[in-house]
Formats: C-alpha cells, structure tokens, sequence
C-alpha cells in the first residue's frame, strides 16, 4: 500500500525562539507517556523559559531539534557533557510521529556526539516503571544501572561555620578553580564549571561552598527558580554536589537549607545516585525522605566512572 514520505531534517541546533515549541512537545509528549503508564490525571506542565535557557545553554552544540517539511518541531535531545560524564535529557518525539523510528533516530545522534567529543560516560535516565523505554533504551544497548532517588526535606535555618555563596566571594574565578580542583579530586575528569557559571549569569541559583581548614571540602550547584511555567518558587533544587565525605555534604546542605528557608522555598530536594550508597543511607538518617525515583542507564562500554568522595549529578533538568 502506497504511503506519503514524512520528511524531516536534522539534527540542528535550537535556539531560545524555539523554547515555546519545545514546551509543547515536552509537556504532551510526558503527558501522554503518564496516560500509558496508567496516571490518566497527570499533566505535565511546560518548564520555565529560563530553565529551558539554562538547558539549552548547559547542552551547547549537544542541542538538537528535528524539524517536519513545515518548519515545525518534531523531536529533540539535549544531550550534555561535563567533562567525560555525558548524559541525555529531556528528549522526546512529538505523540504524532512517535513509531516512526525518529526515537531511535534522536538517540543515536545524541551518543554520536557524545563520543566525538570523547565522552567516557554516556547515559540518561527514565522512570523505573515505563517498561516501554527500558526495553526501549536496551534495544539501543543501554543498561540498567542503579536508581537516582530523590530525597527531599523542609528547610530549617542553620548556622554552618565555613559556608559561604559563590555569588558573595569576591574573586569567584578562582573559587571555581577551587570547585574543578575539588572535583577532580573526587571524581576524575568531571567538571561542573559551565554550569556553574551558567547558573550565575541566568540568576536562578548558586553555588554554596564549603570549607574544612581553610580548604574546599565540599560544594553544592542549586536551583531556586521556580521549574514550571507561572508557579511561585516551591523547592530548591541540588543539580550537583561534590564533597569530600559525609561530615562535609551535611555541612554544605546545612547551609542550602538556610537559604532555601531565607527564600521561602517549601523543600530541598536532592538527586542521590544510590550508587553512593553511605551517603544516601547517612542522608536517610539524617531525615532526607524519598520523594521520586529515576532508573540511571548508560550504554554498554560507556560506564559511570569511579569516584573518591560523594558526587551527585543530575541527569536531568
């Protein structure tokens, strides 16, 4: 039976006037993959145009849209790179063309540019019961790995002796030679540097530090800005969280929750690989709570690479 050819072109790189669109694709595609799950009620909202911004930028030339013979958007990924840990998300098709192979298509492209630009880490994460994608990503060799638990807490007002803000140090370039020096320390070849400068340049959080004997021993890269479109700011979000053991994350955490309390903010929230597993069981102790779940997958030959400290990397928005 004959069949009309449904062209597309890309990959190409989007830009912020393509950001409503993208709102639209991201917010019907989780939509609907909710209504499949079984959560009929679910809507997914769209993102705040900085967040998308913050996405966009993080990404760089990782950035991909696909476009239909009318101009319009039909699927991206973000595929991004700190260092070698590459990883992807968000990334989706629009509901319309989904069993096209354009997911497949997305994928591939985002692994292809992680590894040209050398990537030792290349992964992404899902939810653990969407059976569809994990089966869907292990066709793409991808692996199932551990969870990233998200713990969350109410804030409390702390004094922590040693904590300060990236935003109040008076040289901030070397601060976050101080920040690269901790990571490779911790973990070898990672670097959080664009995105902590990103986060500075778009206002929508900080970095808070913490220091041990006059020395950097931990830090931690967060959110305040609120995440959905039109909301007031409900939670604080830690994206990355680098320490050199357990004393020294509650440490810098201790000092996030003083801010998110200050800001009004009604939790912090914090992407935990349970790969780490004495910290996320001294988190646990210390009163953090599960709050969502994720599966970490990453694609055969790609592994997460070891660490010597705590690092927690979101691998999402």
């Amino acid at each position: 039976m004959w069949r009309r050819e449904r062209v597309i072109r890309g990959p190409e790189r989007p830009t912020v006037a393509d950001i409503d669109p993208l709102n639209k694709i991201f917010s019907h595609a989780f939509t609907d993959r909710y209504r499949r799950d079984g959560m009929p009620g679910v809507r997914v909202p769209h993102l705040n145009d900085l967040v998308w911004r913050f996405a966009l930028e993080s990404a760089g030339r990782g950035a991909m849209v696909w476009r239909d013979k009318s101009d319009e958007i039909v699927a991206f990924n973000l595929a991004h790179l700190s260092g070698v840990e590459g990883w992807m998300g968000p990334l989706a098709v629009r509901p319309d063309r989904q069993g096209e192979g354009l997911g497949r298509q997305i994928v591939q492209a985002g692994v292809e540019w992680l590894t040209s630009q050398s990537a030792r880490t290349i992964g992404l994460e899902t939810m653990p019961r969407t059976v569809d994608n994990i089966g869907f990503y292990s066709r793409l060799g991808f692996l199932p790995g551990h969870l990233t638990v998200t713990v969350a807490r109410a804030p409390e007002p702390n004094s922590t002796p040693g904590c300060t803000r990236l935003s109040r140090e008076s040289a901030p370039a070397a601060v976050i030679d101080e920040c690269n020096a901790l990571t490779g320390r911790v973990a070898a070849g990672r670097s959080f540097e664009h995105e902590i400068r990103l986060t500075g340049e778009l206002g929508i959080g900080d970095t808070t530090l913490y220091r041990r004997d006059g020395a950097l021993a931990a830090f931690a890269l967060w959110h305040i800005t609120p995440l959905a479109q039109g909301r007031p700011i409900e939670d604080l979000r830690v994206l990355k969280l680098v320490a050199e053991d357990p004393p020294a994350m509650h440490a810098v955490l201790g000092a996030v929750e003083s801010v998110a309390d200050a800001d009004g903010a009604e939790r912090v929230t914090v992407r935990c690989q349970t790969a780490q597993g004495e910290a996320y069981a001294s988190l646990v102790a210390a009163g953090w709570q599960a709050h969502w779940t994720d599966l970490r997958m990453t694609l055969a030959g790609f592994p997460e690479q070891p660490t010597a400290g705590i690092l927690f990397s979101n691998w999402e928005i």
